[in-house]
């Protein structure tokens, strides 16, 4: 009989993900779709892969993408099973788009938003980003994710991630409960507390989606090759508040062991 194709996570992969705080993708998307967000992507911002004498600026922002190209890109088989598989069946919304988009050029400019940071799940109504929150139970956000929607080497300003860190900051959330913190209080030492954590570079070919722990610590960098990188940043957005009567989830059991509580 013909070997049928592995849909989802295996179980070492979740335990992975538990562990590290992410979990890589390959082909979680075509290459067929990549090409056709990043051509949508390139008229969007009215330069051309042809013209890099163009590519004056180190990093073009886009918000969001709600074309078919995206919305298929997120909601394949391969990436719904994994969103049940890491934060459980029913508790999730399907994704009706995508974004933001960072797309970074080559450039010996400095970004200027290559820090470390964790990103915040509530409170965005607030002008100041610095006042949006995040608290230990990951109120507003299931995941974050990382889709690639071109190949990103080494040198190509690949997503840094602190492996290991989510864990770090779960405890660092314990103490302020429900309301949780912003990010001007979680940021206050620079992240120092996870700098001992080892860095991983979010690289692979375009169709590679990473899916992160909500409480991941990453950063941007610049771009030190030649092709520029198109990659979008969403959340996997929950379909409600924690419910403790359901069984915990991979993201909500890394939680409870960070915290010193049984998963």
């Amino acid at each position: 009989m013909p070997k049928t194709e592995h849909i989802g996570l295996t179980s070492h992969q979740v335990k992975n993900f538990i562990d590290d705080g992410f979990v890589k993708i390959e082909n979680a998307f075509s290459t067929s779709l990549a090409k056709q967000g990043r051509d949508e992507l390139w008229a969007d911002i009215g330069l051309s892969p042809d013209e890099p004498e163009s590519w004056t600026r180190p990093v073009i922002r886009v918000a969001s993408k709600s074309s078919p190209p995206f919305i298929e890109a997120a909601n394949t088989p391969q990436l719904h099973k994994a969103y049940d598989q890491l934060v459980g069946e029913d508790r999730w919304l399907a994704p009706k788009g995508l974004g933001t988009f960072p797309i970074r050029f080559p450039s010996p400019e400095s970004p200027g938003d290559d820090g470390w940071h964790v990103d915040m799940s509530f409170g965005d109504d607030n002008l100041d980003f610095m006042e949006w929150r995040a608290n230990v139970k990951s109120s507003g956000r299931a995941l974050l994710m990382l889709f690639l929607f071109s190949d990103v080497g080494s040198d190509d300003a690949p997503t840094k991630i602190r492996k290991g860190s989510h864990a770090t900051i779960a405890r660092e959330l314990l103490p302020y409960g429900d309301a949780g913190a912003t990010l001007r209080q979680l940021s206050a030492n620079g992240f120092v507390s996870t700098e001992d954590c080892e860095v991983e570079l979010a690289t692979g070919a375009a169709g590679t989606v990473y899916l992160c722990h909500p409480f991941l610590v990453h950063a941007a960098q610049p771009h030190r090759g030649e092709c520029p990188r198109f990659m979008a940043q969403p959340p996997l957005l929950p379909r409600g508040e924690f419910d403790p009567a359901l069984p915990p989830s991979p993201v909500q059991i890394a939680i409870r062991r960070a915290c010193g509580l049984t998963s």
